[in-house]
């Protein structure tokens, strides 16, 4: 399948990040729409397919070239239908669920969420103190795994090579996208990993405090707007300059 030639990406979180200030969307899309450029969008979100399709519908939202769902072990390229199921096969080889629910289940504190999904066991968390619990059992009992722990009460426990960062990147890889203009946008623990691959990334002006405490680094954005408006901050701050170089 031919590639498509893109230039510009945004791979960006929904809720709290793109999604949050309806005006802010509408403005930023407004000022895509206006750049001698496309951008392609990818849409790396914590929500599981069909929660994330009904967000789209219910916001307007222009529909992405790729979805990223379920804190990256789900990923749908609209225009290759295989490309879901080669991603998750690499996730498969390590991947213990049935421990992991057991050993879950021992520690007090966590409520188990239902969430439609093969390569993700997701609960609330009362407190820190049951994050920690469950983190120092899995790790006592030497089981494969990611844990993320965001917005002060979401614990996902996913494959050791799955998360948004990781997905991001097999699809930046498998599409040879790795050297375009990228921004990538989020405000919560669980875009940790994706925000600190090393390409521009901006945290919106209403983070959560997880990502308030990542280190400096002049390719990590910390926008004083909220939700898209951040994103168009940290657009502007990354790319505008080249524009005006180019056209110097």
């Amino acid at each position: 399948m031919k590639q498509k030639n893109v230039t510009h990406l945004l791979a960006t979180d929904l809720d709290g990040t793109l999604v949050g200030e309806e005006e802010l969307t509408s403005a930023l899309f407004e000022y895509y729409g206006k750049q001698a450029y496309e951008v392609e969008l990818v849409y790396v979100t914590g929500r599981h397919y069909d929660s994330t399709m009904e967000l789209i519908k219910a916001e307007n939202l222009p529909m992405p070239s790729i979805l990223i769902s379920d804190v990256g072990t789900e990923v749908y390229d609209f225009d290759d239908s295989e490309f879901h199921e080669r991603w998750k096969k690499t996730l498969e080889k390590q991947w213990r669920p049935e421990e992991i629910s057991r050993i879950a289940a021992q520690c007090s504190g966590l409520t188990p969420q239902s969430i439609p999904s093969t390569h993700r066991l997701s609960y609330f968390a009362e407190n820190a103190g049951a994050f920690e619990e469950v983190k120092q059992k899995l790790e006592e009992n030497g089981v494969p795994h990611k844990l993320i722990f965001s917005s002060g009460r979401d614990v996902d426990i996913l494959p050791p090579n799955a998360g948004k960062g990781e997905a991001l990147s097999f699809l930046l890889r498998e599409k040879g996208w790795e050297k375009v203009n990228i921004l990538i946008a989020g405000d919560s623990g669980n875009d940790r990993d994706m925000i600190t691959m090393g390409y521009p990334a901006v945290v919106v002006g209403n983070c959560q405090d997880e990502l308030k405490k990542l280190p400096e680094h002049p390719l990590i954005f910390r926008a004083e707007n909220h939700c898209a408006g951040g994103i168009r901050e940290a657009w502007e701050h990354f790319f505008e300059k080249e524009t005006v170089e180019s056209n110097g």
